[in-house]
């Protein structure tokens, strides 16, 4: 990624998945436990560096819907990481003017964590310095389809058309009321989008890079947001060029 002082294009909305905890720890012959304390170091950093550049909206996924098959201990382990921070970081999010929301299935997490879920969002629903969105038990292929099951639901014994479905789908998912992402960043050298915000990525650019989560800095962020801002978004148009 190449850097330029004239970039002043900044992403409204950032998407992160943070990629690269486990191999961190592992390359300083750590506890998968210290990778993921790290990472969580970086996320909360991460919030912080997105509202100094000017960025309104960051979305970090912080657990999907498959990361239920990992090892037990090690879900117990992010489990309670969970519980710390939100515990412990609630009031300084809100201190700083950032609200927070969690968009996911609350279904399978532990009854505390949704009360501390809910204590967070309610406490920080006013401010507007930053939203900062924690996509916790989320898939993108679940959110559709719980999009699809809520319109049919809406509309029972109505026959609607493509525009109607096209105009009201977006406000049955999840992300209802946020802005789709303009940059998506995934760390650690991967190069997939792993069942993250499938419809609201349609259109979004996307940057990899090889840096472990747990290392991804302000620096790297504004590398990131940098390349965005040197991007043609085109949105499956043909621009034309002028001679």
């Amino acid at each position: 990624m190449q850097s330029s002082d004239k970039n002043t294009n900044i992403p409204k909305h950032v998407a992160v998945i943070m990629d690269g905890n486990g191999r961190w720890a592992k390359a300083r012959n750590l506890p998968r436990t210290a990778g993921h304390k790290q990472g969580a170091e970086a996320a909360r950093n991460v919030v912080k560096n997105a509202a100094e550049l000017g960025v309104q909206y960051i979305t970090l996924f912080g657990f999907s819907s498959e990361n239920w098959s990992r090892p037990k201990s090690e879900v117990k382990d992010l489990m309670n990481l969970l519980r710390y921070y939100l515990r412990s970081e609630t009031a300084e999010l809100h201190k700083s003017g950032a609200r927070l929301r969690v968009i996911g299935d609350r279904n399978a997490l532990d009854a505390d964590i949704v009360k501390l879920i809910e204590n967070a969002e309610e406490l920080t629903r006013n401010n507007d310095n930053v939203t900062a969105i924690i996509a916790l038990n989320y898939g993108g292929r679940q959110d559709i389809l719980h999009a699809v099951k809520r319109l049919h639901d809406a509309h029972l014994d109505e026959e609607l058309s493509m525009e109607t479905i096209a105009a009201q789908f977006p406000g049955f998912l999840m992300t209802q009321g946020i802005p789709d992402p303009d940059l998506m960043i995934r760390t650690s050298g991967e190069s997939r989008i792993s069942n993250f915000l499938l419809w609201q990525c349609a259109y979004t650019e996307f940057v990899f890079t090889d840096i472990l989560w747990p290392d991804f800095d302000a620096k790297a962020l504004a590398l990131a947001v940098n390349e965005f801002g040197q991007r043609d978004r085109r949105y499956g148009a043909v621009k034309s060029s002028k001679a």
